[in-house]
């Protein structure tokens, strides 16, 4: 089918359509509407031509390590605006805690951009010890997993977009690896696999990386090369070498989808399976400009529907557990804008507990109509 070239009108409170228009995913909006269909590698189809998007739809996109969609190219939107009650994360920013997180997160972040820069410029070895050490000082100033999971939530504002991701892979996949029990010498690794498994990105060229506007369909292609790209730089240095294949295939899937290889559960390396989750779950929750983080039960509401094919089911149900056992207690909202506690984890649908509101229980599994917005 050909794309439309001429003006034309759709009737989203006086939305002005002019031609389509190629997009990163990380540039998506609610109420842009998609203008070809979205498939995977396999074929499924994802979002249908003329969806509307909105937060959750854009966030499946990232589920599917989908990097681009084409939308119709709109003049002017008036869409509903769609915000997150932060309440909960507001508090976080207030306290003792975050201002300790904050100044060895921000300390980290600068080293390692200072480590790893000289590897891109100058193919120097990596020194693995020092960037152990500095993440250590993040994991030492939380006094939990889940207190690292909600100062995450609350550190989205820098502009060192692959720097930063990086680190956050590096830190939930050490907490993955912490609940999967691995040895300290295994955790050491994965930590340095997140750390490293993008670094095929900062071997593209940052005007395609950070474009602002439309990009080419090489331009694509050249984003999803970062994956060998990472792999051939790590290839000859004298690190373990399941850092280096997390490089290669944290994009594979193990039902076939991913890429480069297309590659099938049992050809894929076992960190680079849990560096997989890390590396969505972060991307899942990082915030947009329309909205705060993700809540958590929203996440692992979209693994639960569309993840357990993708990932190995072992690392995938641990995590996802060990994230909704930690919330027990906590005071969460629901659609229906009811405050109450979460008492007790619905084993078969972990993003639907029971939820206590005074003397009420509100069993989620069996009240289909509500879920939980956010945490307050």
């Amino acid at each position: 089918m050909h794309p439309r070239k001429e003006p034309c009108i759709h009737n989203t409170d006086s939305v002005i359509i002019m031609n389509i228009l190629k997009i990163l995913v990380s540039q998506a909006l609610p109420g842009m509407i998609v203008a070809i269909d979205v498939y995977t590698k396999n074929n499924h189809l994802v979002i249908a031509k003329d969806t509307t998007l909105t937060d959750k739809i854009i966030t499946r996109l990232e589920f599917y390590s989908i990097t681009n969609l084409t939308i119709y190219d709109i003049a002017s939107i008036n869409s509903e605006e769609l915000l997150v009650n932060n309440t909960y994360y507001d508090k976080i920013k207030k306290s003792e805690s975050f201002r300790r997180f904050h100044m060895a997160y921000k300390s980290t972040v600068d080293v390692l951009k200072n480590s790893l820069d000289p590897v891109i410029m100058e193919q120097k070895e990596i020194d693995t010890d020092q960037l152990l050490s500095d993440v250590s000082k993040i994991l030492y100033s939380c006094d939990s997993n889940i207190d690292l999971f909600n100062m995450l939530h609350c550190m989205r504002q820098y502009d060192d977009i692959t720097y930063v991701h990086c680190l956050n892979v590096a830190l939930i996949s050490n907490i993955i690896g912490k609940w999967l029990h691995f040895t300290p010498e295994d955790l050491e690794v994965i930590t340095l696999c997140g750390l490293l498994h993008d670094i095929g990105k900062l071997l593209i060229p940052s005007q395609i990386i950070t474009k602002p506007s439309r990009l080419t369909d090489e331009e694509f292609s050249t984003i999803k090369t970062h994956t060998i790209r990472g792999y051939n730089l790590l290839k000859t240095k004298n690190i373990d070498p399941r850092i280096k294949h997390a490089a290669l295939m944290h994009h594979e899937r193990c039902d076939g989808s991913g890429y480069p290889y297309g590659f099938y559960s049992e050809q894929i390396d076992s960190f680079a399976k849990l560096v997989a989750i890390a590396d969505v779950y972060d991307a899942m929750t990082c915030a947009r400009v329309y909205r705060g983080p993700l809540c958590p039960f929203e996440v692992v509401s979209v693994f639960e529907a569309e993840g357990y094919s993708k990932y190995d089911t072992k690392y995938i149900l641990t995590f996802l557990e060990g994230i909704v056992q930690t919330y027990i207690h906590y005071s969460v909202k629901l659609s229906n804008d009811i405050i109450g506690e979460i008492i007790f984890i619905n084993k078969l649908e972990l993003s639907r507990p029971v939820i206590r509101t005074g003397d009420q229980y509100i069993d989620l599994t069996k009240q289909r109509d509500l879920h939980i917005v956010s945490l307050v």
